[in-house]
């Protein structure tokens, strides 16, 4: 490739202007060649906002979007995010399409454009793995672990109480995000992964010296506000795979969650809650002998003034 490859970003969102402007802003500051953005829900001033903006392609996904691509609206999210992203990539001028959520942040120790540069021609994608928010703690993030057979007794140690039944002690995904190489025929995304022809598409790579920050659970409070939503509908809904073996006992996070409401009501997910997040000051002192806390200061505010100033 002559120079340095191009390089967007693809999102399906919901929330909050500030929460939308912010995560756009701070990967334009970073240099993304494209941010490709669908409002799931009518939010007038975050399309204002980013319908000015040069670099940005802003949609409303209302009954007239879907109506055009000739499809219903489908129920679930997930697949809404995944229709979303494989239509952008069909249509994509960049080099490389990246697929990631507005709570998830890039965090690359080098310009993203000359890491995908040194991807070998012949790799379809690339993945990015997650680091996650630790509440209240001051742009601090616990650091993936990876697959090993140590983790578990890592997860164990970190968290006694709840670490067995999450994955790597994160809230939510350990698999990342991909950033994929645009042209290749009949691709299609799914959260995680690519699919080319309806079959997987092997991505085992990963890029090296980024961070994807996931804000899952900056807080006590936005996390129980999206408990419900994620309970019924996201990432802790029903028929969701257990971390350990059904006959060990294990038990999804929908099974789990519904149990400690039951047995200790509200008092025991705030216990979940703090355990897992490292709100807890035994768990944050562990996580810290261990080596697994970052420092990814990501200065939203400030970039969301210096892109679209006033908006807010």
């Amino acid at each position: 490739m002559v120079g340095s490859p191009t390089w967007g970003i693809v999102s399906t969102v919901r929330g909050s202007a500030p929460d939308i402007l912010r995560f756009v802003a701070y990967h334009l500051d970073l240099g993304v060649d494209r941010m490709y953005i669908y409002l799931d829900e009518p939010n007038p001033k975050a399309f204002n906002a980013l319908n000015r903006h040069s670099k940005v392609a802003v949609r409303n996904c209302n009954d007239g979007f879907w109506a055009n691509r000739k499809r219903e609206r489908p129920e679930k999210h997930q697949t809404r995010q995944t229709a979303n992203a494989t239509f952008t990539y069909r249509k994509a001028s960049e080099d490389w399409l990246a697929h990631i959520d507005v709570d998830e942040f890039l965090w690359p120790e080098r310009s993203v454009a000359k890491l995908l540069a040194e991807v070998p021609d012949e790799i379809p994608g690339m993945r990015v793995r997650p680091i996650e928010a630790i509440a209240g703690g001051d742009d601090l993030y616990k650091a993936y672990i990876p697959t090993g057979s140590n983790r578990d007794s890592i997860v164990q140690a970190l968290y006694p109480n709840y670490g067995a039944f999450v994955l790597a002690g994160f809230f939510s995904h350990v698999q990342g995000k991909l950033f994929a190489r645009t042209g290749l025929p009949k691709i299609s995304f799914r959260i995680h992964n690519l699919f080319q022809n309806g079959d997987p598409l092997p991505c085992k790579g990963e890029l090296p010296s980024v961070d994807l920050c996931h804000r899952h659970a900056p807080d006590w409070e936005h996390w129980l506000a999206h408990y419900r939503f994620r309970l019924k509908h996201g990432s802790y809904q029903p028929g969701m795979s257990p971390n350990v073996a059904r006959e060990r006992g294990g038990m999804n996070k929908n099974e789990l969650f519904s149990w400690i409401e039951a047995e200790e009501g509200m008092d025991g997910l705030r216990a979940f809650f703090d355990e897992i997040s490292g709100a807890d000051a035994d768990v944050r002192k562990r996580l810290e002998q261990q080596g697994l806390i970052r420092h990814r200061p990501l200065d939203l505010d400030q970039k969301l003034r210096k892109h679209f100033p006033g908006s807010v």
